[in-house]
Formats: structure tokens, sequence, C-alpha cells
């Protein structure tokens, strides 16, 4: 028998803001990349068919329905319908990973260039992925909010970043599309949303149900 081909698919999102006017304005203390690590489309498709099935059941049931809901959200999902999801899906094979930053600890002379911290807490995070379970190829995800000068520059970036972690043999594509396009952003989200609430707010209802399925979760200080 042959090696069974297996994609690695990174989704990445984050939560929190980057503004920094603490004095005019009410920006989150804390920053919170987050990312998905699923292994293999068998996978990935068993995610989705479970996004767009909570998403009929819990959010668009038929005759209750007041308005459509596209995504799951994980500041607009309750916490019910969010341990509904996470118990569909807890046995299959993906990770969580996450960084979250204090915002007041980033250098003054940052917090300008928000592109640029974005792109370096993003990198940090990738950098704990263990990419070997990849034979086939490496997609990361992310969903499109950027312009296309950031987004040139946080793949040249990241590109550069992970020549040294990826096999040269195997392909490695970053994608940056909309989060109705591919459903394990929502994911993504979700997690995301559920770390950053812990570092935030010191709320961990959320982040209680799933942080077993967390391989790595720091709380940064620059």
């Amino acid at each position: 028998m042959g090696i069974k081909q297996r994609m690695l698919y990174i989704y990445l999102d984050e939560s929190g803001d980057l503004g920094f006017d603490f004095v005019n304005k009410k920006p989150s203390r804390v920053f919170t990349i987050g990312i998905l690590v699923v292994r293999g489309n068998d996978v990935r498709r068993k995610i989705v068919k479970m996004v767009e099935r909570t998403l009929r059941k819990k959010l668009n049931p038929k005759g209750k329905r007041r308005r459509f809901v596209q995504e799951l959200k994980g500041a607009a999902t309750t916490l019910e319908v969010k341990k509904y999801f996470f118990r569909n899906i807890e046995e299959f094979d993906f990770d969580i990973y996450a960084l979250t930053i204090n915002k007041k600890r980033v250098y003054q002379s940052l917090i300008d260039d928000k592109a640029r911290i974005y792109n370096w807490v993003a990198r940090l995070l990738l950098d704990q992925i263990d990419y070997s379970a990849a034979n086939m190829r490496v997609h990361l995800i992310i969903d499109k909010s950027k312009s296309k000068p950031e987004i040139v520059e946080f793949n040249n970036y990241i590109t550069s970043q992970l020549k040294g972690k990826v096999n040269p043999r195997i392909p490695l594509e970053i994608s940056h599309v909309d989060s109705c396009q591919d459903l394990c952003l929502n994911v993504a989200d979700l997690f995301a949303w559920g770390v950053f609430r812990k570092h935030e707010r010191h709320d961990v209802s959320w982040w209680e149900v799933f942080r077993r399925k967390l391989k790595y979760d720091e709380f940064y200080l620059p």
C-alpha cells in the first residue's frame, strides 16, 4: 500500500482589534490570533457539514426563523449552540493554536504599523505548528479582510518564514477568502473568540469546552 496523501489545512482568524488609543476610545486590551489545523480533506468536509447542520438546525430552523444566519460567529452564537457544535466535531482530527498579546506592551514604534504587528503575531503562531503531517500540500486560509498591498506583504512574509519548516517538495498555498466561502473559517473564529474572551474578560465558559483540543495557547508579553 502507498502512503496516504494528506493535505494540511490551516485556518487563521483573529479576535479583538489592533486599536491603540486607550485614552479617547475603547479598544480591546488584548489581541488574539487563532488557528484551526485540519488534517485531511475528509476531516475538512465533515467539519463543514457540521457547520451547515448547526446553522440549519439551531440557527435557521424551519418555521422559527426570524432572519437567515449565514455563519457561526464567536461573539454572536450562544454558548448552548457552540457546545452542540463542538460535541459533534470534537473527535475529528484537528487542533487549535492561539496566541494573545497584551497591546499595552507593544513597542510604541510599532503601533502605527498594524499590518506589521498582525503579520508578526501570525508568524509567531504559525511557528508552533508541526507541518510533518502533510505530504501533499499545506494550505493556509485567512478571512479576507486585508487590502491588496497588505495581502501581498502578508503572503511574502509568511511564505519566507515557512520555507524552512515545510518540505520544499510540498506546495504551500495561501488563500484570502470570505468566511462564507469556506465555513471552516467560522470554526477558527469560534475558537479565537473563546481564547480572546479568556484573556480579555476572564470568561472561560466557552474556552473550557474546547480546551483539550488546544495544542498551544500562550499570552505573549512583547
